[in-house]
């Protein structure tokens, strides 16, 4: 063993013990594909996202039927965490059923999207009550 590999085991050994989880990960620390889910959909803090689902959703229209994908995958983006917000399950895996078509990206919150959401309305009634 070199003195490299004997360095970079004491950096894996240090981040390791000073990695600590978000809330979320605590949340989901039992269920990793529902973090996985949640981690690249969910608004940690939507209260500060100042557009109403229906104002996002009539934006991603208008911007699909201008073919411009990119901002209509975006405003699906944001009308599907807003409803993961507001617990809608159906809205959101029409929304994310919307950005996976237009942007060809499988989103995991649509293979369990009932539990997704409900853990998702855990996290924001414990870190979000205030």
């Amino acid at each position: 063993m070199g003195l490299l590999d004997l360095f970079r085991r004491k950096i894996e050994k240090k981040s390791e013990a000073t990695k600590t989880l978000s809330e979320l990960e605590q949340l989901c620390q039992n269920d990793k594909e529902i973090y996985e889910a949640l981690k690249d959909t969910m608004l940690l803090d939507p209260r500060k996202i100042e557009t109403s689902i229906e104002e996002a959703v009539k934006k991603a229209k208008k911007f699909e039927q201008a073919k411009e994908m990119l901002e209509a995958n975006l405003w699906y983006r944001i009308a599907g965490g807003l409803a993961i917000y507001k617990g809608d399950v159906k809205k959101v895996k029409e929304y994310f059923g919307k950005c996976a078509k237009i942007s060809g990206k499988k989103f995991l919150i649509l293979n369990n999207t009932e539990k997704a959401v409900a853990k998702a309305q855990e996290y924001y009634k414990k870190y979000l009550a205030s």
